[in-house]
């Protein structure tokens, strides 16, 4: 897959989150090289820093990291499920990419969610809601898209829920009545019920059981081929990363330490940290 430099569809450019109040030497003192994301003078946090990448339409892209190195938080600011500290992004089918996303109005950030991105949580509980029925889920999706038709509506979701193998005949039932691997999969209907350009991936296995994870990328992967969609992938997990992705960034300590083809890292890793993760999934 090759892909035009000006045909991106997500553009960031040095994304930052720090927690806590930085001085003037925080990024300079934390990072891979210290081994920290915590500032010495200040105690401040930075969950991640100068992040930037381009996403093309229809790629898969991973970004790999262990606990703490901010891989969350980068796909929870582009969600806006979390304010940025700095940095940019564009989306190119938002006002043809000429609007810094981060910087607009709460209205237009529920507008972008709601229309053109979709999230898929680690916890069900993130992305579903709990009291309503797995078609009253993926209904809220539509009618906060300004989708109103109820006929319409369910069967929208009827398809959703045979396309992503829950059973039909329980699309009345609320998600707490279900398995892990089915709350995933309600929870995938939900994201992409409108068609999003962009879908986010949030450690969506872990917590899984081996089986059950195998099913979820399957269908993942399936959704990915049928519909083409861009997809941001974050995990702790190489394999899932080499099952899902064609390009991966690797971070550790708040930054991106290498970036390139998946297959080119897993099989030539550059930095020493993704050497070391790459030689833990051998």
């Amino acid at each position: 897959m090759t892909w035009k430099e000006d045909n991106w569809l997500l553009r960031v450019r040095n994304l930052t989150k720090i927690y806590g109040d930085p001085g003037e030497n925080t990024l300079a003192l934390t990072g891979p090289a210290f081994n920290t994301n915590q500032c010495p003078d200040t105690d401040s946090i930075v969950a991640c820093a100068d992040i930037s990448f381009d996403l093309y339409p229809g790629e898969v892209l991973g970004i790999v990291g262990e606990s703490g190195s901010g891989k969350s938080t980068v796909v929870k600011m582009l969600y806006f499920d979390l304010e940025k500290t700095g940095g940019a992004a564009w989306l190119k089918p938002y006002n043809d990419g000429c609007i810094n996303i981060l910087e607009e109005s709460n209205q237009r950030k529920r507008y972008i969610r709601n229309n053109l991105m979709g999230m898929v949580y680690q916890n069900p509980r993130d992305g579903l809601n709990f009291g309503f029925s797995s078609g009253g889920n993926i209904a809220e999706k539509l009618i906060m898209a300004g989708n109103m038709h109820v006929g319409n509506i369910r069967g929208r979701a009827y398809d959703l829920l045979e396309k992503t193998e829950v059973p039909v005949q329980r699309m009345d039932d609320r998600p707490g009545t279900f398995s892990g691997g089915m709350q995933q999969r309600v929870q995938i209907s939900k994201a992409i019920a409108n068609n999003p350009p962009l879908l986010f991936l949030d450690e969506v296995t872990t917590g899984l059981d081996v089986s059950v994870q195998a099913r979820v990328l399957d269908l993942i992967r399936e959704l990915q081929n049928m519909l083409g969609i861009a997809m941001i992938v974050v995990s702790h997990d190489l394999s899932v990363i080499r099952m899902l992705t064609d390009r991966t960034i690797v971070m550790k300590n708040g930054r991106i330490v290498e970036s390139g083809l998946t297959d080119q890292i897993l099989q030539d890793p550059q930095h020493a940290y993704s050497q070391l993760l790459v030689s833990s999934l051998l």
